[in-house]
């Protein structure tokens, strides 16, 4: 999946040992323009990836990614793992996440429908 956004926010790095050896883990947040209201979302950079994205916040950036899911004590994780990080081009506006499925549009909800979050 590819998704186009605005880096909002760099986490700090993140560092540990495994029985693989040393592992080390940096996320990011993007500012999405979707719809009337922004969007954020959080993805992250493991290993190498990490110095060969060299992110910094403001830029625009195309994001492509993979989501996974995996159980720990019956709950459920779900990670937005980015393979690669390429600047985008600043004259398009900041697009949604795409895939090979097409969404149909949302209705407009009611007043009545309408809660505050």
């Amino acid at each position: 999946m590819e998704i186009t956004g605005k880096v909002f926010r760099i986490l700090p790095l993140v560092t540990g040992q495994g029985r693989n050896g040393e592992w080390k883990k940096q996320e990011f947040v993007l500012d999405i323009e979707s719809g009337q209201f922004p969007r954020k979302l959080c993805l992250s950079l493991w290993g190498e990836k990490i110095d060969q994205s060299s992110l910094t916040e403001g830029e625009n950036v195309k994001v492509f990614f993979d989501l996974e899911s995996r159980e720990y004590n019956s709950r459920w994780y779900t990670e937005a793992r980015a393979w690669r990080v390429e600047k985008a081009d600043t004259t398009t506006p900041a697009t949604p996440v795409t895939d090979d499925v097409q969404n149909p549009p949302l209705e407009t909800a009611s007043p009545a429908d309408d809660l505050p979050f």
